[in-house]
């Protein structure tokens, strides 16, 4: 396999059918028959394997990362599918923080372009079935899967898992998911399985009550993480991080009742070993303390209002590069931005990025010192090019942009 050979396969990849499909303002997710199809072709690995599901709005990266790195730290063999990418595919399936083999991905696709007639998954439940499969090669102790979009039709809910968390509920996807915290919740709680324990770190009293309910009806022991009461050190430094470690501690608590040896000094270390064990970056990223370089993939309202707040704490003048996805709500966005700023707005590089110039008549509105861009790391080269001693900068908005940006930037 030569690199070429790679990228045109994992290219043939993205151009399959988008996991949810969008026709003017009506959207859909397919159900679950075609990754039960999918799974079944290739003798159901997941049931090869022992699983931990992490839903949520915001946050499941994050908790998905710090209890694969305690885990890891206890000594079990960790496999973790996260999504989306930063800057390579393979780091959507991790063992013990390494990312797959470009050669399995590119064997696994030739199998993949073989499916019978019958079977037309999408390019999400082709890198489900792709995580399972490689999670049962490899043999791991556990894998820990993150769901893609909502919950109760994502493909990785065809997992049988030992525990179950919903990190929180924002709105974020209600093209497809719904238009209100209820109808989002309800979504999310379709993870909910019978008699598996489900761990809940929303401080929301309706959608506690929501994932409640939906825990009693299927039998099922349900745990409220913001109950928990302890403060413990992370290398992930976002503020919001620390609700995200009481889920974790909540997963962990459970995982000790079903008989795994979790020793405390191993949880400590854990959390302060997270982008050394599992390679996570792109959440609160000091990508440099001289300049102070800040990086955080937080898209959504809820993720960019806590995000914009911690900067708002640093007593430094701040150079901001965003960009945006189509489905975003400019108007709602610019309400938030950090105060003492000058803004680099710029497009992500992906079919869905939005280029500036379509929201610049709210841009000039609100009265702010901006510019715009074609490209990102335009943008991050201009705020460079304009910083002075004792300021910072911040690159943001999307997972796309910090992604684009740490692909041009981040030393290999």
């Amino acid at each position: 396999m030569t690199n070429q050979e790679y990228q045109e396969a994992v290219e043939w990849l993205f151009v399959q059918a988008p996991n949810y499909q969008i026709d003017g303002k009506k959207a859909y997710k397919p159900g679950l028959e075609n990754i039960t199809k999918l799974c079944a072709f290739f003798g159901n690995p997941q049931d090869q394997i022992k699983t931990i599901h992490i839903g949520g709005t915001n946050g499941k990266g994050s908790t998905s990362n710090m209890l694969a790195s305690v885990l890891q730290e206890s000594g079990y063999k960790i496999g973790i599918y996260n999504s989306p990418h930063l800057i390579d595919f393979t780091e959507r399936i991790k063992v013990n923080g390494k990312n797959c083999d470009q050669e399995f991905v590119y064997d696994f696709i030739r199998k993949l372009k073989k499916l019978p007639a019958d079977i037309r998954p999408s390019f999400f439940e082709f890198t489900t079935i792709m995580a399972f499969e490689y999670f049962a090669q490899q043999k791991v102790d556990f894998g820990i899967i993150e769901v893609g979009l909502g919950g109760r039709l994502d493909s990785t809910n065809i997992i049988k898992p030992l525990v179950s968390a919903i990190t929180n509920v924002a709105l974020d996807h209600q093209n497809i998911l719904g238009n209100t915290i209820e109808e989002i919740a309800t979504e999310k709680a379709g993870i909910i399985k019978n008699n598996i324990t489900i761990i809940s770190g929303d401080e929301n009293e309706t959608v506690k009550s929501i994932i409640r309910n939906k825990a009693a009806e299927n039998n099922s022991d349900w745990v409220d993480a913001t109950l928990i009461n302890a403060e413990l050190p992370s290398d992930l430094k976002g503020n919001y991080q620390q609700r995200n470690i009481k889920v974790v501690l909540a997963l962990i608590d459970e995982l000790r009742i079903l008989g795994m040896e979790i020793p405390q000094e191993k949880l400590k270390s854990g959390l302060l070993n997270v982008q050394q064990n599992t390679g996570f970056i792109g959440r609160w990223f000091e990508f440099s303390k001289d300049p102070l370089i800040i990086c955080d993939t937080g898209h959504n309202q809820a993720g960019l209002e806590e995000v914009f707040a911690q900067l708002n704490s640093i007593p430094k003048f701040k150079h901001i590069v965003l960009g945006f996805v189509k489905d975003k709500k400019i108007d709602e966005v610019l309400k938030i931005l950090p105060e003492n700023s000058t803004f680099y707005f710029a497009k992500p590089y992906l079919n869905r990025g939005l280029h500036p110039s379509f929201y610049e008549d709210q841009l000039k509105k609100s009265k702010i010192n901006y510019k715009i861009f074609d490209e990102v790391n335009g943008a991050y080269l201009s705020a460079k090019q304009n910083l002075k001693n004792g300021e910072m900068i911040f690159i943001g908005g999307s997972n796309f942009v910090v992604g684009e940006f740490l692909e041009k930037n981040l030393q290999k």
